[in-house]
């Protein structure tokens, strides 16, 4: 008997005192801008010197991090302080699950993660360091650098955009192209993915949800960098957050009539999913078998089944935006389906605004001015599958520039139309007055349309609660993100304790009864899921 008790007893004592290993992410670093402007107080001479030599840009990582903090989570009780870890802004930390639980209600610190990820409930897990930071960072400023983009980011004014806080948010675009090698895994895209801007897709040459599984062409990849893509003062996208969805539907090893099809079939999918905007950095012309080619005299908006295809989702309300096709050197020399459609088409300049010589020309056989505008597509700034900034040729790349930067106006004003979109940016181009074959309407100007429109002093509002902290009520704002939504609030140890529909009539929360501590408030609309840190006082 007495074995028993011993045994039982020795239990007990060990599963009160299991140790967990857990990472402690604090809320900021102190003296930021002084030290990144003083970069001689946080490195040494030697380490400045190869940063600089490989390009490498010296960034709030390298500040060191709060010694208060530090301290204090050091003198805490059942908790031993193992590591800091600067880059990420925390500590390694040894303790009790309750003694690393309590530590989440400090209110210098940001979140928790246990390396035993069984005790992350999803939750918690949510709120990742990275994801977080780079939603506090885009909530309160959007003054980029944008480093290898920032001539074709100028050019058409987007950046003024940005500063005003038209970024895309909110908005939904579909990329329907040929191959997306690595945008799963490589650094560009971190940030899409972290924010939760990556929706879905579908390899409709493979029949496949496995977007990724096909790597034998990287097209698609390089033509969503310049929509999504963000390396942290290097290159910046022109519509860096916006949600998108990723669709195969060009074999790049053939040219065959069931791509077109292909596409028709994602459009329709792309516009049941409530997408705004495509874009299509493909083109129709001739096939494998001559049986199939199209002429000339066919690209007149409404023979190939692609363009007709296209012309239907315009009609559903999506703004579709189109390559104008690489074929102004060659014998075809115009544009290609589906470009010679009600499509937006986007034809190619250099760095200087000048026509690119390689860039499809019009009229439409009909008579119609194309293409529509002008962005750069002449050394371009892309990333690779292998997140190597490059540049490349090609109205592959201006539809995409410009593809993001017709979200962000749009984001300014989403009641209006594709239509009206599309007018708009066509009469504040350079060449409205007097259009040409080979610039269509000329470059437009993203900063007098948005004047246009009469938003530039009314930024955006995106998802958020407030006041925060909050002492009884808060209020969920939808701003023009949506009309109604899901909120969700859980606290630390993942319970869920409220879970109701929100409208922007009906849309305060009373959590009086909750005692002191953060909790983590999810808000999911048809278009967007975002979560929150909630601090109860």
């Amino acid at each position: 008997m007495m074995k028993h008790v011993l045994y039982l007893l020795l239990l007990f004592t060990f599963t009160t005192i299991a140790q967990e290993h857990a990472l402690v992410y604090f809320t900021d670093k102190p003296n930021v801008a002084d030290a990144l402007a003083n970069p001689n107080t946080i490195l040494t001479q030697e380490a400045i010197d190869r940063k600089a030599l490989h390009g490498v840009p010296i960034d709030e990582r390298d500040v060191p991090m709060n010694n208060t903090y530090v301290a204090n989570i050091a003198a805490l009780p059942n908790i031993e302080l193992k590591a800091r870890l600067r880059w990420f802004n925390a500590v390694h930390v040894i303790g009790t699950q309750a003694a690393i639980d309590a530590l989440a209600s400090l209110g210098y610190v940001d979140s928790v993660y246990y390396f035993d990820r069984s005790l992350n409930p999803s939750s918690r897990s949510v709120i990742s360091e990275f994801q977080d930071l780079h939603l506090r960072k885009l909530e309160t400023s959007v003054i980029y650098n944008y480093g290898n983009t920032n001539t074709q980011i100028t050019m058409i004014n987007v950046h003024k955009l940005h500063e005003a806080d038209y970024t895309a948010n909110g908005m939904v675009i579909a990329v329907l192209d040929s191959g997306f090698p690595n945008v799963d895994t490589m650094g560009a895209f971190q940030q899409m993915r972290d924010n939760g801007n990556y929706l879905g897709g579908y390899d409709y040459v493979n029949r496949t949800p496995n977007i990724f599984a096909y790597t034998g062409n990287n097209h698609g990849t390089l033509v969503l960098s310049d929509m999504a893509g963000f390396i942290q003062d290097q290159f910046v996208g022109t519509a860096p957050d916006a949600a998108y969805y990723l669709f195969r539907t060009e074999d790049a090893g053939s040219e065959t009539p069931v791509e077109e099809s292909y596409w028709v079939e994602a459009a329709a999918r792309a516009d049941s999913l409530g997408v705004d905007v495509i874009n299509t950095s493909l083109g129709y012309s001739t096939f494998d078998e001559a049986k199939y080619n199209y002429t000339t005299a066919d690209m007149d908006g409404n023979t190939a089944i692609i363009t007709k295809g296209a012309n239907v989702a315009i009609e559903k309300g999506v703004l579709v935006v189109n390559s104008a096709g690489n074929s102004g050197g060659s014998p075809w020399g115009i544009i290609t389906a589906p470009a010679d459609g009600n499509v937006f088409t986007v034809g190619a300049v250099d760095a200087a605004g000048n026509y690119a010589s390689f860039s499809s020309r019009g009229p439409t056989a009909d008579g119609r001015v194309k293409p529509d505008v002008m962005a750069m597509g002449a050394s371009a700034a892309i990333i690779d599958q292998n997140n190597i900034i490059t540049s490349a040729n090609g109205t592959s790349f201006s539809s995409p520039i410009m593809a993001g930067a017709v979200a962000c106006l749009w984001q300014a004003d989403p009641g209006k139309t594709n239509l009206e979109i599309m007018q708009l940016l066509r009469e504040q181009s350079s060449m409205f007055g007097s259009p040409t074959d080979q610039m269509g309407y000329g470059i437009p100007n993203l900063e007098l349309a948005m004047n246009v429109l009469g938003v530039a002093s009314v930024p955006f509002q995106k998802l958020s609660i407030t006041p925060n902290p909050v002492a009884n009520k808060f209020q969920v704002l939808l701003g023009t993100v949506a009309s109604s939504a899901r909120i969700q609030i859980y606290s630390v140890l993942g319970k869920q304790l409220v879970d109701r529909m929100v409208t922007t009539s009906d849309n305060t929360i009373d959590i009086a009864t909750f005692t002191k501590g953060m909790y983590l408030a999810k808000i999911t609309t048809a278009k967007k899921e975002q979560t929150f840190k909630l601090i109860k006082q």
